[in-house]
C-alpha cells in the first residue's frame, strides 16, 4: 500500500457562508482536477469527500496519497475560497480549524511503543501503522506533519533494517598475521602501571610509557598524512551547543549518549554559600541541592569532533582558490556515555582523538577520500603491521541521527577500519579503531556555506582515536617493544621510565 492521509478541517467565516454555497461548491469541484492535481501523476491527485457549508465556515474532509498530501491540498485552497467569499460576498476566512487528521503508513510490522508531539494515537493494523494527528493551522504552514511522518518512515525503516551490522560490506582485508601476544591488552597495561582508571567511569589516566605510545602514533598521522596532504591545524570547541548538534543532525538523536553540560544559574557566592556549607558540615557533596542551582544544559561535551568546527564556515562563501580545504584539530577530549558497552581501553567515555576534516566539490572530495585511503593502508601495512580489513557501513552521520540503511548517494557514506583482537579467540568481534567518512553536501548545506562559482560543495571527515590504534597495536603486538615492527620502533624511539611505586 502508499501512504494515505485524511483530513477534516473548517474554515471559519466572518458571516455565514451559505449564500455563496453553490458558487463554493463549483470551486471545490474545479479544484478537485487542477489546484488538488496540480504536481501529482493523473488521477493521483488529493479528492474533496465531504464538505459542508454552516452558520460560521465551510467544512471539508480531505484525502489523498503521498504526491498532494491532504494537508496541503486544504492549504492550497485557503486563498481561492477566500477570494471568492472576499470579492463576492465580503466575507472573510478568519483561519483554519483541524478536527480531524489521519495517516496510514504502510509497514511490515507494529513498531514498538513510542511517542511524538501533536500525536494521539497509533495503531497498527492490515499492514500499516495509522497515526492519529492533533493538529492546527500553524503546525501545517510550519511542515509538522512531514516530520512526523518521516520520522515515522524512518523508523520503520531502522526496525526492519535491524541495525548497522545488516550493512556491513567488506571492501579489502589484510589477510592473516601472527600475533606475538593473545591477552587483554588493558589488563596487561595495568599490571605494568602503563595506565590507571581515573576518577570517572570510563576514563583512564596515561602514564608515561603509555603517552609515549600515543604521541608516535600522532607523529605517524602528522608525517604520512597531515603534512603530505596538506592540512592546516585548527582548534575545535569541546563544548557543543544545541545549535550545532541542529544543524549537523545529531539533535536528531544524540540524546542518550553525550555528557550534558548545566552552567551555574549564577556564579553570586551567596547564592551558593549554602551548598560550600553543607559540604563543610558533612564533607558530602549535596548533589539534590546543587541540582537546584543549576541550569537547564545549554549542550555537550565534545561527541563527534567535527560538527563544532563548522561555525567557524557558517554563513560563508569560500573562494574557488580556497578548495579543496584541509584542516584537522587534536586539541582534547570526546565523550560519550557508554554505558553498559564500557570494556577496558577499547570502549571508553572519555577518549583522544585527531580529527581531520575536508570539504571541496564533490570530484575532490572523493578523490582525496581515496589518497587517505592509500595514507592509512601504507600505515597500518608497512608501520604497524596490523591485520585489519575495511569495510562499507551506514554512513556515520546516519548511524548518530538514529537512521539505518545506506545513503542514496552511492560515493556517500563511512569506511570502518577493523583489528581482529586475538585476545577474543578466533571468530571473536573485530575492534573498529577508526573510520573515515564522505558526508555529502550534509554539512555545507546544514552550516550554509558556499563556493564562489556556486559550484556544490562535500564534505569529509576522518577521526583517529589514540586508545583504539593502540588497543589494536597492544592486542596484536604486545606490551615489548622488542616484539614491535621495526618501522614503528624507529618512530617511538625508546620509551620513559613509569612512575614507581613504594
Amino acid at each position: 500500500m502508499e501512504l494515505q492521509f485524511r483530513i477534516k478541517g473548517k474554515f471559519k467565516t466572518s458571516a455565514d457562508p451559505a449564500p455563496a454555497r453553490q458558487e463554493i461548491l463549483d470551486m471545490l469541484k474545479d479544484a478537485e482536477g487542477t489546484i488538488l492535481s496540480k504536481g501529482a501523476p493523473e488521477g493521483m491527485g488529493a479528492g474533496i469527500t465531504s464538505m459542508n457549508v454552516d452558520g460560521d465556515g465551510v467544512e471539508l474532509e480531505i484525502t489523498s496519497g503521498r504526491y498532494v498530501r491532504a494537508h496541503d491540498a486544504i492549504l492550497r485552497l485557503r486563498k481561492p475560497l477566500a477570494e471568492l467569499l472576499g470579492k463576492g460576498h465580503r466575507i472573510g476566512v478568519r483561519g483554519l480549524e483541524i478536527s480531524e487528521y489521519v495517516v496510514r503508513i504502510p509497514s511490515e510490522q507494529p513498531l514498538k511503543e513510542f511517542k511524538l508531539p501533536y500525536m494521539n494515537s497509533v495503531e497498527y493494523a492490515d499492514g500499516a501503522i495509522t497515526l492519529s494527528l492533533e493538529l492546527g493551522q500553524s503546525e501545517i504552514e510550519n511542515r509538522v506533519p512531514d516530520r512526523i511522518i518521516s520520522l515515522v518512515e524512518d523508523k520503520v525503516k531502522a526496525q526492519s533494517y535491524g541495525g548497522k551490522g545488516e550493512h556491513w560490506n567488506l571492501m579489502w582485508e589484510s589477510g592473516k598475521k601472527e600475533h606475538v601476544f593473545d591477552q587483554d591488552p588493558t589488563e596487561e597495561l595495568m599490571k605494568r602501571g602503563w595506565i590507571k582508571r581515573g576518577a570517572s567511569r570510563g576514563q583512564w589516566i596515561h602514564g608515561p610509557q603509555s603517552v609515549a605510545v600515543f604521541r608516535a602514533f600522532e607523529r605517524i598521522v602528522m608525517e604520512e598524512i597531515v603534512k603530505p596532504l596538506g592540512y592546516r591545524e585548527m582548534i575545535f570547541p569541546k563544548l557543543v551547543t544545541w545549535d550545532v548538534w541542529q544543524r549537523s543532525g545529531h539533535a536528531k538523536g544524540v540524546y542518550p549518549e553525550i555528557y550534558y553540560v548545566c552552567p551555574p544559574k549564577t556564579r553570586d557566592p551567596e547564592f551558593w554559600e549554602e551548598v560550600a556549607d553543607h559540604y563543610k558540615v558533612t564533607l558530602e557533596v549535596p548533589l539534590d541541592m546543587i541540582a537546584q542551582k543549576i541550569d537547564k544544559p545549554i549542550g555537550g561535551l565534545c561527541y563527534a569532533q567535527c560538527p563544532p568546527f563548522w561555525p567557524f564556515l557558517q554563513g560563508e562563501t569560500m573562494p574557488d582558490a580556497g578548495l579543496p580545504l584541509y584542516v584537522f584539530d587534536r586539541s582534547g577530549t570526546s565523550h560519550r556515555y557508554e554505558s553498559g558497552g564500557l570494556h577496558g581501553m577499547e570502549r571508553v567515555d572519555e577518549f583522544h582523538r585527531i580529527e581531520l576534516v575536508f570539504m571541496g566539490t564533490p570530484e575532490q572530495v572523493v578523490a582525496h577520500s581515496e589518497d587517505m585511503q592509500k595514507r592509512y593502508m601504507h600505515i597500518f601495512n608497512d608501520i604497524l603491521d596490523l591485520e585489519w580489513r575495511t569495510a562499507w557501513v551506514t554512513p556515520w552521520f546516519m548511524a548518530q541521527e538514529g537512521l539505518a540503511g545506506l545513503a542514496t548517494e552511492t560515493r556517500v557514506g563511512t569506511i570502518d577500519y577493523e583489528a581482529v583482537m586475538p585476545y577474543r579467540g578466533e571468530d571473536g568481534e573485530w575492534l573498529e579503531f577508526q573510520n573515515m567518512s564522505v558526508n555529502g553536501d550534509k554539512y555545507p548545506k546544514g552550516f550554509n556555506v558556499k563556493s564562489q562559482s556556486n559550484k556544490e560543495l562535500w564534505s569529509g571527515c576522518s577521526g583517529i582515536g589514540l586508545e583504539r590504534w593502540a588497543s589494536a597495536f597492544y592486542a596484536q603486538k604486545g606490551l615489548d617493544p622488542d616484539g614491535w615492527p621495526a618501522a614503528f620502533r624507529e618512530i617511538v624511539g625508546e620509551l620513559p621510565e613509569g612512575i614507581r611505586f613504594l
